[in-house]
């Protein structure tokens, strides 16, 4: 997928398996302009509201077009396709389940985009049932989603996506609403994901999230990328955190007080103070 020439200069992502972005900005890696997001790879989009993450991703699957340049994905500019075709290749799960469901219940809501692909009933009844399995929603599926806790319903959200089973998927503040077991859940969802060469994408406010299960993480400020590079170099940045007007997770900030700025976890911080 290639952005170009969007609401910053020149931003992208992806051809054929891989995801890279072209922009303006510093960044960590000195790769010029580009910026890459191999196969497989999953990476966090951080940086505070109105940074321009969550318009970017939803440039991604075409749910907005550029007003400038072109967003090519796999080699098809979404300017000649719909919505709906480019989200097969890129899966969006809306940050707010409500945006999404409409469907009267959870069967119906996963069935529909395998229906709409035109899939043979085995096919469709093979990725419902692995999405299902996935996201342990299955005492659910006879219900209405808006029967169910939010927590649940945004792993309904999720399974529907799932069921479309697109090469990237975006995910759009997933631990919002959930408890260790959500996040659990999702950290398992990720991982066998990636098990698949599939790539994740997640924009989220949940600094201790990323600094445990991502290992690349990319910075927005005034929708631009401002630093791109591994979860340790980013949250060590003073200026880039500064710049983004966010802050490393709780431990690292306690450990940076006790004259420890490399430590993210609080397993780490134990050891060292032994």
């Amino acid at each position: 997928m290639l952005l170009q020439k969007l609401l910053w200069p020149r931003v992208g992502i992806c051809t054929e398996d891989r995801l890279y972005y072209r922009m303006k900005a510093p960044s960590f890696r000195d790769e010029g302009d580009i910026l890459r997001i191999e196969q497989g790879e999953r990476v966090a989009i951080i940086g505070q509201n109105g940074a321009g993450k969550t318009t970017a991703v939803k440039m991604m699957n075409g749910l907005h077009k550029p007003t400038q340049g072109d967003v090519i994905v796999n080699g098809v500019n979404t300017k000649e396709r719909t919505t709906a075709q480019i989200s097969h290749m890129v899966g969006y799960v809306f940050q707010n389940p409500d945006d999404q469901i409409f469907n009267t219940t959870v069967r119906a809501e996963l069935e529909f985009w395998p229906k709409y692909q035109k899939l043979p009933q085995e096919d469709m009844d093979a990725r419902v049932a692995r999405a299902v399995e996935m996201t342990g929603i299955r005492q659910y599926m006879d219900l209405n989603p808006y029967e169910i806790p939010y927590s649940t319903k945004k792993f309904v959200s999720i399974a529907a996506i799932l069921a479309v089973q697109t090469p990237y998927l975006v995910l759009d503040e997933p631990t919002a609403g959930q408890d260790i077991h959500g996040v659990n859940c999702l950290v398992h969802i990720m991982d066998t994901l990636r098990s698949e060469g599939k790539s994740v994408i997640v924009i989220t406010h949940d600094m201790e999230f990323v600094a445990r299960n991502f290992e690349r993480v990319i910075v927005m400020a005034h929708r631009h990328i401002i630093a791109d590079g591994p979860v340790h170099e980013v949250f060590q940045n003073d200026e880039v955190l500064r710049a983004a007007a966010i802050q490393k997770p709780q431990i690292g900030q306690l450990a940076a007080s006790l004259g420890h700025p490399d430590i993210l976890f609080s397993e780490d911080l134990v050891k060292v103070l032994h």
